[in-house]
């Protein structure tokens, strides 16, 4: 089993190295980085909801035949801090292989110290994309 992917490792890296009153700025940052969907996927269809967020996201994880692994978010503009964690994921996940997406360590968003700016209902729900994200891959390899 492989490590946590390189660029993830850094940005995890990033958030816990900062000073508190920069955390929250630094999060929101990553609340631009989902794309819309694309205009193939705009139902939805294939994707899951995650109950767990307060707020409507659903995702989707693909593996593909060269065992990389494509994600896809969707999430209103009006939830940055959900956006946020998925924005997280896609850049610091983007062109990883499946052992890497099932090696992010599941306390992954404690791990940044966003625990110590945000409410444990948004961790949580948080947690639970990266979950149901690693679940969809696990699935798909058998």
């Amino acid at each position: 089993m492989s490590s946590m992917p390189a660029r993830l490792s850094e940005i995890v890296d990033e958030f816990a190295a900062a000073p508190r009153d920069v955390v929250l700025e630094m999060l929101l940052e990553y609340a631009d980085v989902i794309p819309p969907l694309p205009v193939d996927a705009a139902d939805r269809e294939g994707m899951e909801q995650v109950p767990e967020c307060q707020t409507a996201f659903f995702l989707r994880a693909r593996v593909t035949p060269d065992g990389t692994v494509e994600t896809l978010f969707d999430c209103p503009p009006e939830a940055p801090t959900t956006r946020a964690f998925a924005g997280i994921l896609a850049e610091g996940l983007a062109g990883a292989s499946v052992d890497d997406v099932l090696a992010v360590p599941d306390d992954l968003y404690q791990r940044t110290g966003l625990a110590h700016v945000i409410s444990p209902l948004r961790i949580r729900g948080g947690t639970a994309i990266l979950a149901r994200l690693k679940r969809q891959v696990r699935e798909q390899i058998g």
